[in-house]
């Protein structure tokens, strides 16, 4: 059994000065269909404590996951779910358009009067602010980014916004399979499957596909 995330890193940051720290995760960058969809949660120092069972999203059931959607949003103080659409992917590269995705999430934060002081971004790349593949939206001011690798697994915060990121995207995924059943989105999220793969090669590719990439 993994080792569960802790607030550790969140608390140490909190005691340096931090007040509102927004922790950030995406899921989907591997997928050849659909979005790609980042999750964000605000958390503070009297966010108190998390609710049980919080993991990073791919150690989790589906129904663990959508489980812990309520309670995630019940102990944080603001969160966020935005993507970049398959079309997006394709013309600005992953990269930027996962900084897309990041952009649309803080600046829904944003809208509901949340601006964090730090954000902490899962991994070892800041694909949020260190990119220039596109402008930045008016208005958007790039906040101070630290990267935490293997965030997901050891920030209780950073797990949180991956489930929040995860159920959402996966949800995107099952609604499109009832338009292109042929594909098995439900079951395969739009990652590349074998049954995925074959019926791209019967059916050829659909609006939703990242065209771009080497998907058969």
């Amino acid at each position: 059994m993994s080792t569960a995330p802790t607030m550790d890193l969140e608390q140490e940051l909190f005691a340096s000065g931090v007040h509102v720290l927004a922790s950030i995760d995406e899921v989907g960058r591997g997928a050849i269909a659909g979005p790609v969809t980042v999750g964000v949660v605000a958390v503070t120092a009297a966010s108190g404590e998390p609710p049980v069972g919080i993991r990073d999203s791919k150690l989790l059931s589906p129904a663990r996951r959508q489980a812990l959607v309520e309670p995630i949003k019940a102990w944080v103080t603001a969160y966020a779910v935005a993507s970049a659409t398959s079309a997006e992917v394709d013309e600005r590269g992953i990269v930027g358009a996962l900084r897309l995705a990041g952009v649309r999430a803080l600046m829904a934060l944003g809208s509901s009067g949340i601006t964090p002081d730090l954000v902490l971004l899962d991994g070892s790349h800041d694909w949020l602010t260190s990119d220039s593949l596109f402008d930045d939206p008016s208005g958007f001011q790039a906040p101070i980014v630290r990267t935490q690798v293997k965030g997901d697994l050891t920030c209780t915060s950073v797990a949180a916004a991956s489930v929040l990121a995860k159920v959402d995207r996966d949800a995107q995924m099952t609604a499109l399979d009832q338009r292109f059943p042929a594909y098995g989105w439900s079951g395969n999220k739009g990652y590349g499957a074998p049954g995925h793969q074959q019926a791209i090669r019967e059916f050829g590719v659909t609006e939703f596909h990242r065209v771009s990439w080497n998907i058969q």
